[in-house]
Protein backbone atom coordinates (compact mmCIF):
# COMPACT_ATOMS: atom_id res chain seq x y z
CA UNK A 1 0.00 0.00 0.00
CA UNK A 2 2.95 2.68 0.75
CA UNK A 3 3.64 4.52 -2.34
CA UNK A 4 6.99 6.69 -3.32
CA UNK A 5 6.27 9.26 -5.39
CA UNK A 6 9.39 11.59 -6.72
CA UNK A 7 9.35 14.70 -7.87
CA UNK A 8 12.28 17.35 -9.40
CA UNK A 9 14.02 15.57 -11.97
CA UNK A 10 14.72 17.29 -15.02
CA UNK A 11 17.98 18.68 -17.52
CA UNK A 12 20.30 21.41 -16.12
CA UNK A 13 23.58 22.56 -16.80
CA UNK A 14 26.69 21.78 -15.28
CA UNK A 15 27.47 23.78 -12.54
CA UNK A 16 23.45 24.70 -12.06
CA UNK A 17 21.04 23.14 -9.29
CA UNK A 18 18.01 21.10 -9.27
CA UNK A 19 15.82 19.67 -6.01
CA UNK A 20 14.37 16.21 -5.68
CA UNK A 21 11.45 15.58 -3.50
CA UNK A 22 10.03 12.40 -2.47
CA UNK A 23 6.59 11.80 -1.18
CA UNK A 24 5.43 8.80 0.94
CA UNK A 25 1.73 7.68 0.52
CA UNK A 26 -0.55 5.44 1.90
CA UNK A 27 1.22 4.83 5.91
CA UNK A 28 0.37 5.31 8.62
CA UNK A 29 3.95 4.79 10.04
CA UNK A 30 7.14 7.04 9.87
CA UNK A 31 10.20 5.65 8.04
CA UNK A 32 13.72 4.93 10.14
CA UNK A 33 15.44 6.24 6.85
CA UNK A 34 14.46 8.05 3.57
CA UNK A 35 17.13 8.50 0.75
CA UNK A 36 18.14 8.48 -2.54
CA UNK A 37 20.12 6.06 -4.75
CA UNK A 38 20.49 6.45 -8.62
CA UNK A 39 21.75 4.26 -11.85
CA UNK A 40 23.07 5.11 -14.52
CA UNK A 41 23.05 3.47 -17.73
CA UNK A 42 25.05 0.27 -17.84
CA UNK A 43 26.24 0.93 -14.19
CA UNK A 44 24.75 -0.48 -10.95
CA UNK A 45 22.98 1.23 -8.74
CA UNK A 46 24.68 3.16 -6.05
CA UNK A 47 23.82 5.20 -2.83
CA UNK A 48 23.82 8.80 -3.24
CA UNK A 49 22.31 10.21 0.14
CA UNK A 50 20.57 8.93 3.47
CA UNK A 51 19.14 10.44 6.29
CA UNK A 52 17.68 9.10 9.78
CA UNK A 53 14.18 9.66 11.19
CA UNK A 54 16.83 11.58 13.95
CA UNK A 55 18.50 13.63 10.88
CA UNK A 56 21.84 11.14 11.19
CA UNK A 57 22.87 11.73 6.79
CA UNK A 58 25.11 9.93 4.73
CA UNK A 59 26.72 10.74 1.42
CA UNK A 60 28.59 9.07 -1.09
CA UNK A 61 31.95 10.77 -1.31
CA UNK A 62 31.16 11.81 -5.19
CA UNK A 63 28.45 14.19 -3.71
CA UNK A 64 29.91 15.40 -0.06
CA UNK A 65 29.13 18.62 -0.54
CA UNK A 66 27.54 19.33 -3.35
CA UNK A 67 24.31 17.69 -2.23
CA UNK A 68 22.21 17.90 0.52
CA UNK A 69 19.43 15.72 2.24
CA UNK A 70 16.74 16.49 4.48
CA UNK A 71 13.19 15.50 5.59
CA UNK A 72 10.11 16.36 6.83
CA UNK A 73 8.89 13.50 9.28
CA UNK A 74 5.25 14.87 9.52
CA UNK A 75 4.93 14.92 5.63
CA UNK A 76 7.10 11.49 5.28
CA UNK A 77 9.26 13.56 2.78
CA UNK A 78 12.41 13.17 1.83
CA UNK A 79 14.01 16.11 -0.37
CA UNK A 80 17.49 16.04 -2.16
CA UNK A 81 18.90 19.61 -3.21
CA UNK A 82 21.78 18.99 -5.71
CA UNK A 83 24.39 21.83 -6.35
CA UNK A 84 27.42 21.99 -8.64
CA UNK A 85 25.75 19.51 -10.91
CA UNK A 86 28.33 17.59 -13.14
CA UNK A 87 27.48 15.52 -16.36
CA UNK A 88 28.29 12.35 -13.99
CA UNK A 89 25.69 13.33 -11.94
CA UNK A 90 23.41 12.43 -14.80
CA UNK A 91 21.18 9.00 -13.74
CA UNK A 92 17.93 8.09 -12.87
CA UNK A 93 17.49 8.86 -8.83
CA UNK A 94 15.08 6.62 -6.81
CA UNK A 95 14.00 7.30 -3.65
CA UNK A 96 14.04 4.96 -1.13
CA UNK A 97 12.70 4.06 2.44
CA UNK A 98 13.32 1.89 5.24
CA UNK A 99 11.56 0.80 8.05
CA UNK A 100 12.48 -1.62 11.00
CA UNK A 101 9.26 -3.41 12.20
CA UNK A 102 9.19 -4.36 16.11
CA UNK A 103 10.10 -8.40 14.92
CA UNK A 104 14.01 -6.72 13.73
CA UNK A 105 12.07 -7.13 10.19
CA UNK A 106 13.53 -4.65 7.07
CA UNK A 107 11.34 -3.13 4.76
CA UNK A 108 12.27 -1.38 1.90
CA UNK A 109 10.23 0.77 -0.16
CA UNK A 110 11.31 2.19 -3.71
CA UNK A 111 10.07 4.83 -6.14
CA UNK A 112 9.72 4.50 -9.45
CA UNK A 113 12.57 7.24 -10.14
CA UNK A 114 13.18 10.48 -12.15
CA UNK A 115 15.86 11.29 -14.61
CA UNK A 116 18.25 13.56 -13.80
CA UNK A 117 20.12 14.80 -17.46
CA UNK A 118 23.41 17.47 -16.47
CA UNK A 119 24.33 18.26 -20.08
CA UNK A 120 25.48 21.72 -21.77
Amino acid sequence: QVQLVESGGGLVQPGGSLGLSCAASGSSFSFDAMGWFRQAPGKERELVATITSGGSTNYADSVKGRFTVSRDNAKNTVYLQMNSLKPEDTAVYYCNAIRYWVSGVRFDYWGQGTQVTVSS
